[in-house]
């Protein structure tokens, strides 16, 4: 498909405020804490938008409505593990993980987990980088080539012009405005995202002659695509995948990009207004999603690629001006994510190695603009995996996205058990991201294609628990969880 002037207007302006947005928030990021988490001081709204559009990304937009093009009702088990996920992390660790940040004056994951141990030799933070550092770069080349699909499908750019494209872009606002220009495009995309996954399944359901005759014409197509366990039914691959589907939600509980928002956090009230916020976010978000790819197996029934059903419908059932808007929201779900992930990858290797390992003596203006530099040579390696082959956007991301939340079971229990120990800390990220990888390189093809993020939780979790029963606590790291949990109080109700 040609390029209309319309749709390019649409873009172009769209790019044009990012641009604004990155230069604005430029102005804080002379220093690490303003370039990695905006001094601290994001409200409720932005923080609520800005942790679901970076759990998102472009596996919500274009792999999860090729999932639901492929499988139908089967897909709405990712809903169910998500709004699950997305609920508890803002309910159960937000508020803690705040406090404790707060009171440790941690700007990243790595602060925390080593300050929150006692860990004087840095095992953590090392560790904790080098996972950091590696999955990062596998999930932002997703996101690199699912702009060049973009770019490819809407305006009919090659594949990899339309990653070099995105790349820029994504590298332009990321570098010069940090984490806050970071978090206010993140709550620009999350509006526009909200707004056509509710509008677009809509209109495609309309299309495909209501719900009633959609249904009915997914049952001709194809009955399995309106079973809930799919294809498979209640087999071991059936419970399997849609176990996986669920699972997908929990890693909201402990991924660094997203635990991020809540250290970002203006106060611990914050994060209370903004949990209704980022739950009401991803229902809208999911449902649309899967909704849409059902429709389009409907109106689209002989698609090679299920991932280009989105770009498909909003060219093929909208006028060109709202073409454009839906080529916006693609790359607001690609843009969204890649700049957490530049910014947490950065970070991993500036703050938590450069600054606090090795302690140069340089000023704060210095680590920033070192911050900036890892962060493009961050993103031209990405651009670099990304180039040479089009992968499959949903499972590609599944990959990294459940190497990140090999943090889940730690944060969890130094969260929630104050017995947890730096042994046991250590044990539970080396045994979560070993089991993790090993899974996906070795095993899963032997367990029914089991998602490789549940066999890493329950090592990461057992290896946690087991080493610490075993080992000492650090000193007053007890007297402090309860202090901590005094002051945060229950679920529901506000910190004293």
């Amino acid at each position: 498909m040609t390029a209309s002037a319309t749709i390019l207007g649409v873009l172009i302006a769209y790019l044009v405020i990012l641009l604004i947005i990155g230069y604005w928030g430029g102005k804080e990021s002379g220093d690490v804490e303003g370039y990695y988490v905006a001094h601290k001081r994001l409200p409720a709204w932005v923080i609520a938008f800005s942790t679901n559009t970076t759990g998102e990304s472009a596996w919500l937009i274009l792999g999860l409505t090729g999932m639901g093009y492929l499988i139908g009702a089967h897909a709405f088990w990712v809903i169910l593990g998500e709004v699950l996920g997305v609920t508890l992390a803002w309910v159960l660790v937000a508020r803690p993980f705040k406090e404790y940040t707060d009171r440790f004056n941690a700007i990243t994951v790595p602060d925390y987990l080593e300050n929150r141990f006692r860990d004087r030799a840095h095992i953590l933070r090392i560790l904790s980088a080098l996972i950091i550092f590696s999955m990062a770069a596998f999930y932002i080349a997703a996101q690199v080539t699912a702009s060049g699909k973009a770019f490819e499908s809407f305006i009919g750019t090659s594949y990899e012009m339309g990653a070099i494209i995105g790349a820029a872009i994504i590298l332009y606002y990321t570098t010069v405005g940090g984490f806050k220009a970071v978090a206010y495009s993140d709550l620009l995309q999350g509006v526009l995202m909200v707004g056509c996954l509710f509008v677009l399944p809509i209109v495609g359901i309309t299309a495909a002659g209501g719900w009633t005759e959609m249904m009915s014409s997914l049952n001709s197509i194809n009955p399995d695509l309106l079973l809930p366990m799919g294809e498979h039914g209640i087999s071991g691959l059936g419970i399997a995948s849609a176990a996986g589907f669920v699972a997908i939600g929990f890693a909201f509980l402990g991924s660094p990009q997203l635990l991020i928002r809540f250290i970002s956090a203006k106060s611990t009230d914050s994060i209370t207004n903004a949990s209704m916020i980022s739950v009401l976010c991803a229902i809208v978000f999911d449902i649309g999603a899967i909704l849409s790819g059902m429709a389009g197996r409907v109106l689209f029934p002989l698609l090679d690629d299920p991932e280009t059903i989105y770009p498909l419908m909003s060219a093929e059932l909208f006028p060109a001006a709202f073409t454009g808007i839906f080529l916006v929201v693609v790359l607001a779900a690609i843009m969204s994510t890649a700049d957490s992930l530049l910014i947490l990858a950065s970070s991993a290797v500036v703050r938590d190695v450069i600054q606090k390992v090795f302690k140069p003596a340089w000023s704060d203006k210095t680590f920033s603009h070192w911050g900036k530099g890892v962060t493009v040579i961050l993103g031209l390696i990405a651009l670099a995996m990304a180039l040479p082959e089009v992968r499959v956007i949903f499972w590609f991301v599944l990959f990294a996205w459940s190497g990140l939340a090999c943090f889940t079971p730690v944060i969890l229990c130094s969260l929630f058990w104050k017995g947890t120990t730096l042994a046991g800390a250590i044990a539970g990220l080396v045994a979560g991201f070993g089991t993790t990888v090993l899974w996906v390189l070795v095993l899963k093809e032997h367990f029914y294609e089991l998602y490789e993020m549940i066999p890493g939780f329950a090592m990461g979790f057992v290896a946690t628990i087991v080493v610490s029963l075993f080992t000492k606590t650090p000193v007053g790291a007890e007297e402090e969880f309860h202090a901590v949990h005094n002051k945060v109080g229950a679920p529901f109700k506000r910190a004293v």
